[in-house]
């Protein structure tokens, strides 16, 4: 059990979410104000993708995270940032029966250095590193991770001074994960997100849950969520797990059946759920301590 834990929100994505909802972030001044939003509401963390503001497709843009995080930062409200580094690592096949060339529209396949771009320009203290590959729901996606760039891009976030969020979807990523640490590429404490009940990683189920937990070390901090309906039964499952909280709009549309939720509503419901379980809803100054987060120079 978890008795303090942290609240992180995840504003929007990179998925398809914004055609179902009209409360999905989608330019930066929405994405800003969701981070805002969630912050004023009891997030002690703001996950960040970025997307194009005329379409809503998910993008890599520079511009477009500069403006976010600006805004963010000249805001009276304090919230970690956590910008995401996992866009660049998609590849879709072509078909079945042929899958090369590949889907050229649909790939995105970048180096290591250009998928930190955002990160050593901006420097959050947390970004993401989506710790392996997996077919990704989709019929012909793959997530693509290899241990070389994910060698490659730890060494840069580490240099950067920014700590990773290494998001675990099975047990075989936090096994690479561990490895990267007794690389000497993460430093302590190693920060894990247990990102569950996505097609086609590790199921929501509990037991899942717990084999993923008791694979952990002793010593790593972790947060745990899972997807759709879902998400909300998750904040009080992963703190009784031992772990930290994640809700919002990239993982779940719903505040309830029918209702659409706002990311604030989101986590304004993860905190009263933690409340009601006489667990501690923790700072931002309060999880910069305990993840020994720095700002670098």
């Amino acid at each position: 059990m978890n008795w303090d834990a942290f609240i992180t929100c995840a504003v929007t994505g990179s998925g398809h979410s914004h055609t179902k909802s009209d409360k999905v972030p989608v330019t930066p001044v929405q994405i800003a104000d969701a981070c805002i939003e969630a912050a004023k509401a009891g997030a002690a963390v703001a996950h960040i993708h970025v997307r194009d503001p005329e379409t809503g497709a998910p993008s890599r843009d520079p511009a477009h995270y500069r403006e976010v995080v600006a805004r963010v930062r000249d805001s009276d409200t304090d919230v970690i940032i956590n910008l995401t580094a996992g866009m660049g690592g998609d590849i879709v096949l072509g078909s079945p029966e042929a899958p090369l060339p590949l889907n050229a529209d649909a790939t995105d396949l970048v180096g290591a250095s250009e998928r930190l771009v955002h990160v050593e320009e901006l420097l959050p203290e947390i970004c993401t590193l989506d710790c392996g590959t997996m077919n990704f729901a989709e019929a012909d996606y793959v997530m693509t991770n290899t241990p070389g760039t994910l060698r490659a891009m730890a060494r840069r976030i580490q240099a950067a001074g920014v700590k990773p969020e290494i998001e675990v979807f099975d047990l075989g990523h936090l096994w690479l994960a561990k490895t990267l640490a007794d690389e000497g590429l993460i430093d302590d404490p190693v920060l894990i997100q247990l990102c569950m009940g996505i097609p086609f990683g590790a199921p929501n189920d509990l037991n899942s849950l717990m084999a993923m937990v008791n694979n952990i070390p002793k010593g790593w901090c972790y947060s745990a969520f899972s997807i759709g309906r879902m998400q909300l039964p998750y904040v009080a499952q992963a703190v009784l797990a031992g772990g930290n909280v994640r809700v919002g709009l990239e993982d779940n549309i719903w505040l309830g059946k029918g209702v659409k939720a706002s990311n604030g509503d989101l986590v304004e419901r993860a905190a009263t759920l933690l409340s009601t379980m006489n667990v501690g809803v923790m700072t931002p100054a309060e999880v910069r301590k305990k993840l020994n987060l720095r700002r670098p120079t």
